[in-house]
């Protein structure tokens, strides 16, 4: 997806090895890959998996220097999950993550350059420069916002997929959430309502092993937080490599196909893991010696990558495309950087829906 193209142009650049022009976002559809070899798609996927880590680096220096205000919980290590995810759904379809979401409205295609004046607090950000990393949204492109609440979006996503129903659309929802949303009422009650109406939803849970600061092994008595409590509901018990993307793609696009067949929702578990604390604040001296390390061995980024150079890939074009990413990255957080802040006078726009913060004050 592009903000200066069209779908497929963008595919087909970045398939090509071209240099992304500075406003383009690497964020994809089943759409864009339906129509490229195995060999540009293994190049299209990591492309967009880089674009989210090179944001997210972005994001963690500019939050050290004191310019991104409240609480930023990156997506470092995460980015197999939403890119595979993203890639098996159509451009009509729509997402609803967590806090931790800045890789999910990027994969929908949200502009950067929007997404960054969002993290700084600077007008023109997508939410007015007024939401901040927890509360990204960008409705147009399909993102239907990050909620800081554990678990409070996973009913909303099952009204989502009543809409869709209701309505006749041939739309799928995705919900994201982390290991510790299992735990919640709400978790249950969505997954319970959505099983009874068949409701057009895949719920993905992103398992990076904590619940904030504690190791989820230590308050679930199941090895599979998500998935081992799928029968239940009477769904399959699917779990997946959350840092391979090409294996999480292949689940998605199956788990896509149930749910808009009317089949009903999909509860899908990927194991991943974050390679910083809960926020860029924790420093997350909790974790074992070794563990960081371990999974690291496993970054998202170089499975790929080397599975696609197995395949016959070109090293060198793999190892040009984080420098580029990185630079378009850097330009968009320095115009960023230049943007003014929002007037005093926007605290007041959009509050309620009917305009009515004027009166209820």
């Amino acid at each position: 997806m592009s903000t200066d193209t069209s779908a497929g142009q963008a595919a087909s650049g970045a398939a090509r090895g071209e240099h992304p022009t500075p406003d383009r976002n690497e964020g994809l559809t089943a759409d864009d890959l339906r129509d490229l070899a195995p060999a540009d798609q293994d190049l299209r996927l990591y492309r967009a998996m880089a674009f989210v880590r090179a944001f997210e680096e972005r994001v963690e220096t500019l939050y050290k220097q004191g310019q991104v205000r409240g609480p930023a919980h990156l997506a470092l290590g995460h980015e197999a999950v939403a890119v595979g995810v993203g890639a098996a759904l159509g451009p009509q379809d729509r997402s609803i993550g967590t806090y931790r979401g800045h890789h999910h409205a990027l994969v929908r295609g949200t502009p950067p350059d929007g997404m960054m004046l969002e993290l700084l607090g600077r007008a023109g950000g997508v939410c007015g420069g007024k939401g901040g990393s927890m509360h990204v949204l960008s409705v147009e492109h399909g993102y239907l916002g990050s909620h800081a609440i554990i678990g409070a979006h996973l009913p909303v996503a099952a009204g989502l997929g009543w809409a869709s129903q209701v309505l006749g659309e041939d739309r799928v929802t995705a919900c994201f959430f982390g290991d510790g949303a299992t735990n919640i009422g709400a978790f249950h009650e969505a997954l319970n309502l959505a099983a009874v109406w068949h409701l057009p939803v895949v719920f993905v849970c992103e398992n990076n092993g904590y619940m904030e600061y504690t190791p989820i092994e230590t308050v679930v008595p199941v090895t599979y937080p998500a998935a081992d409590r799928a029968a239940a509901y009477g769904l399959p018990a699917i779990t997946v490599d959350g840092n391979d993307v090409s294996a999480v793609r292949e689940v998605a696009v199956a788990a896509v196909a149930t749910a808009r067949r009317g089949e009903g929702p999909v509860l899908v578990e990927a194991r991943t893991y974050r390679h910083g604390g809960h926020s860029v604040a924790d420093p997350a001296a909790y974790r074992p010696l070794g563990e960081v390390e371990a999974w690291k061995a496993r970054d998202p980024l170089a499975v790929h990558r080397d599975a696609a150079v197995a395949r016959g890939g070109d090293p060198a074009v793999y190892e040009a495309v984080m420098p580029e990413v990185r630079e378009q990255v850097a330009a968009i957080a320095r115009r960023a950087q230049e943007a003014p802040r929002p007037d005093a006078a926007d605290a007041w726009t959009d509050v309620w829906s009917d305009g009515s913060s004027t009166w209820r004050s």
